[in-house]
């Protein structure tokens, strides 16, 4: 395990692969950590450079107020990471709030963010902000006990809480988010109250693939075809049997979409 001071904050991280390589910056989900790209880590580091961070407030990184967990901040610790690891310009590669974090980037950041590919996220302002709200209040006073099966309900896919192939997934999950303390509302309630980037998705000037999964309850497909209707040149990729934590639940072809995507990006070097 490493650690790295940035923009005032600590934050972990693994970086491996060949130093040289184009490199891969891969931002988990809410409730999440390094784990959630082990798979792909592993199928991808024999020719890339990966690296998987946790954010600020989660994980093994620096804890923080709440007032400092905000996607702006987040996004700004990304790119400090990038630049302090001389990994950019990178493939950054989101996953819900990892999302969230890459958008941002994508349109603030191109010189250091060469492509993104964001999974089951949004660039809209949080419709379901009175249930987060709910989750905040019980995870803050009592834990995540009392809402880890809604939790599981709001993240997992049907086939992931149902398919006896997948239970050792479901397992994982679920002892990831029982080791989750009552601080994780802080982070929790910047979901619930971000700020959209729909009026930032026209500047985005990078190749951009988004990912939804058709069982994705927190994210669905509208919300990623909103994205990508709002951003120049971005596409979109269908992952079928897929919830919201696409990277676990399904990671060959999580695998399988980054090898595309980066074969697509070797193919537009070679033409340029």
């Amino acid at each position: 395990m490493a650690m790295i001071h940035v923009n005032g904050t600590t934050l972990r991280y693994e970086d491996e692969g060949p130093r040289d390589a184009h490199a891969i910056v891969m931002s988990p989900s809410m409730f999440f950590d390094v784990r959630m790209f082990a798979a792909q880590a592993a199928a991808l580091s024999d020719r890339y450079r990966v690296i998987r961070y946790d954010h600020r407030g989660q994980g093994e990184s620096a804890r923080d107020v709440r007032e400092k967990l905000d996607m702006d901040t987040l996004s700004e610790d990304a790119a400090a990471l990038i630049e302090a690891l001389d990994a950019g310009p990178c493939t950054f590669v989101g996953n819900s709030m990892g999302g969230f974090v890459g958008l941002r980037l994508a349109a603030r950041r191109p010189d250091l963010i060469s492509s993104a590919v964001l999974m089951g996220t949004s660039a809209d302002v949080e419709e379901q902000a009175d249930e987060m709200d709910g989750l905040v209040e019980v995870l803050a006073q009592h834990g995540i006990e009392p809402v880890l099966d809604g939790v599981l309900q709001f993240m997992m896919g049907d086939t992931t809480l149902t398919d006896p192939s997948r239970a050792e997934v479901l397992a994982e999950v679920t002892a990831m988010l029982r080791s989750r303390t009552p601080e994780y509302a802080d982070a929790a309630w910047n979901i619930a109250h971000r700020l959209p980037v729909l009026d930032e998705l026209g500047s985005i000037s990078v190749p951009v693939l988004v990912v939804a999964g058709t069982e994705d309850h927190t994210y669905p497909p509208p919300k990623s075809r909103q994205i990508v209707e709002g951003t120049p040149g971005a596409t979109l990729e269908i992952m079928e049997r897929t919830g919201h934590v696409h990277a676990m639940e399904n990671p060959e072809a999580v695998i399988d979409v980054l090898e595309r995507h980066l074969a697509g990006l070797d193919a537009l070097a070679a033409r340029s």
